[in-house]
């Protein structure tokens, strides 16, 4: 049939089917294809919490976006082409699709009781709905079955390759090749040919279907998307999580230690974890310990001995390690507390994104008990940002907390992988040997940085604990100025920090009356936003902070430039009401979202153009 080709700057794909229907694979294969041609890309997959809700109801559906084009920083707002293999996955993803968008549905899923627990009363493939959208009723599962018919008996295996149909059908529409889907299941499934043969025939049909069956009254619409004008390099789709675990590694290289991960398993940080203990060829050494509090504990033990000692958990984790963190605030010893935050509090929505816990990060220790607290803001940052607090952590002697987010951790970015040469050496203040005037508290009269003294280095045997410590000695103290001079000391150290840091930059115009201020994972959307409010001749600037406690020494410069500032955060107000606390007297407008999602730019252009109308 004759397709019309439709060329686009960017476009949204969302894959949605029930939890068992490999929507995170085909999203997943479909990107990693995308990138390959040359792509810009961002990811979200968006999975429910239960482990098996019942089939066919909106519970259990899963979905992954793909957002493709010429240069991209969020994984978009709403899809161009959307993917429904149920009844109950087209009810609860239809608001995520443009008007006019493409519809490709499982016409074979919609049976009587599947439409019924889905929520509609009639099937609404034939109802009114759909106006104004190009809806594709395909028989999926019954082409599927046809396609393997002589590689399984069995329905049950023939079905579980019907997402391979609709990424079939996709690639088709993108004007994708095959090639990498193939060579993905080729290794995937090195030791099951029938699953090879199986799913590349059913891509196949999947593509075929689309080229050769006139599938509805108009033509099907193809698209066509820009690539991306790249640096020349290396390039692989990586996880928020994935380039955190690499970060960490290339820290632990630099600093010339060994690398220790002490955690427990939490959605979403799990997959950090799961990667370093692939690399135990690298120095990596990985405790899957029985509880959060063991997790972090082993780490401070590994910190002792002298590794770059890390743990990675998420909120409600975060809450059980309070009590060992505080331990290493008190002892100055170097550590890295990943969390990947989700929505609270207690479990809460543990698969969706919120930058839930910034007061916990930044309050939530007994006593006086400051930690550095830094946050990446792209999936692919990651890795820059966990080598960063890596870095940080062993050159102040101090715990830093890495405030990634679910949005980031599982979703993924183009990355350029890096040269290790590209890097500084880590230098951790190593104690010398036989030290005639070494004291465990003994200070870097510049940074207040302590001595690190690993155990069975000669002459350096020294003790250090939870309880106070006497200046410099580090002797157990209760002497209340000795105490007051202590905690001044851990408090000094890293707003210190502040002068070591690289200034805060403002992106944007100048002579701008609105300030848009982000920081972690909303980076995209927010760049995005101003981007375009920017080419339509508005005046708008924007930062966006990676470094949290401290805050950039010239923070507060920037904000007596602008007459409006508005903070946006995934969550009712936490970094704003932080601003407020160390800028009195600054007026700042606050935009907030806590439904579990993204922000969409959509939404944030709605607010700024408001802001900028404000009083006019």
């Amino acid at each position: 049939m004759t397709t019309k080709v439709v060329k686009k700057e960017d476009a949204v794909v969302r894959f949605a089917g029930d939890s068992g229907d490999g929507m995170q694979l085909s999203g997943t294969l479909f990107s990693d294809t995308s990138a390959l041609d040359g792509n810009d890309i961002a990811t979200f997959p968006d999975y429910p919490a239960e482990i098996r809700a019942p089939h066919n109801t909106i519970a259990g559906v899963s979905g992954f976006q793909v957002h493709i084009g010429k240069t991209i920083y969020s994984s978009g707002d709403k899809a161009d082409v959307l993917v429904c293999m149920n009844p109950a996955s087209l009810k609860s993803n239809l608001k995520w699709a443009i008007k006019g968008a493409t519809i490709i549905v499982d016409a074979d899923t919609f049976t009587e009781d599947a439409i019924k627990k889905a929520g509609y009363e009639t099937n609404p493939l034939d109802s009114d709905e759909f106006l104004g959208y190009n809806i594709v009723k395909a028989p999926i599962t019954t082409l599927t079955l046809e396609a393997v018919k002589d590689v399984f008996s069995d329905r049950k295996s023939a079905i579980r390759c019907r997402n391979m149909f609709a990424l079939g059908m996709i690639f088709f529409i993108f004007g994708k090749q095959t090639t990498h889907a193939d060579e993905y299941l080729q290794t995937k499934f090195k030791n099951k040919p029938e699953v090879i043969e199986a799913n590349k025939k059913v891509i196949r049909a999947g593509y075929n279907y689309c080229e050769n069956v006139d599938i509805q009254e108009t033509p099907l619409q193809r698209l066509s998307v820009d690539t991306a004008d790249m640096p020349k390099g290396k390039y692989r789709n990586i996880t928020g999580n994935i380039a955190t675990a690499w970060g960490l590694l290339a820290a632990a290289e630099k600093a010339h230690l060994n690398l220790f991960l002490g955690s427990y398993p939490i959605t979403p940080a799990t997959d950090i974890m799961v990667e370093l203990a692939k690399r135990k060829s690298l120095g990596a050494r990985v405790f899957q310990a029985e509880d959060e509090i063991a997790g972090i504990c082993s780490a401070i033990g590994a910190s002792f001995a002298g590794s770059l000692a890390c743990t990675s958990t998420s909120g409600p984790g975060l809450s059980l390690k309070s009590e060992a963190l505080g331990l290493a605030v008190m002892t100055e010893l170097p550590l890295v507390v990943i969390d990947v935050q989700r929505g609270g509090p207690s479990t809460g929505m543990p698969t969706k994104t919120e930058q839930a816990d910034l007061n916990q990060a930044l309050f939530g220790r007994n006593g006086e008990a400051p930690c550095i607290i830094i946050a990446p803001s792209t999936s692919a940052n990651c890795f820059y940002w966990a080598f960063e607090a890596a870095k940080l952590a062993l050159e102040t002697m101090t715990p830093v907390i890495f405030l990634s987010d679910a949005y980031l951790g599982n979703g993924s970015q183009l990355f350029r992988i890096p040269k290790m040469s590209d890097f500084p050496t880590i230098h951790p203040p190593f104690a010398t040997p036989n030290d005639p005037e070494y004291q465990p508290y003994r200070r870097d009269p510049k940074t207040l940085v302590r001595q690190w003294a690993i155990p069975g280095m000669d002459g350096l045997r020294h003790r250090i604990g939870g309880l106070e410590k006497t200046d410099g000695k580090g002797e157990v103290s209760t002497d209340n100025l000795n105490h007051e001079k202590m905690v001044t000391y851990r408090k000094e150290k890293i707003d210190r920090l502040a002068e070591r840091l690289p200034l805060q930059e403002v992106y944007g115009d100048e002579d701008s009356e609105l300030l848009v201020i982000g920081w972690g994972g909303t980076h995209g959307a927010l760049k995005t936003a101003v981007n375009e409010l920017r080419q339509e001749g508005k005046k708008i600037a924007y930062t966006h902070f990676n470094y949290i406690c401290p805050l950039p020494k010239n923070t507060g410069d920037i904000l007596k430039k602008y007459k409006k500032i508005v903070v946006c955060e995934l969550n009712m107000g936490q970094f704003v009401n932080y601003l407020r606390m160390n800028f009195q007297g600054t007026m700042f407008y606050q935009y907030n979202k806590v439904q579990g999602l993204p922000f969409e730019v959509s939404e944030l252009k709605e607010e700024f153009n408001k802001l900028m109308n404000k009083g006019e």
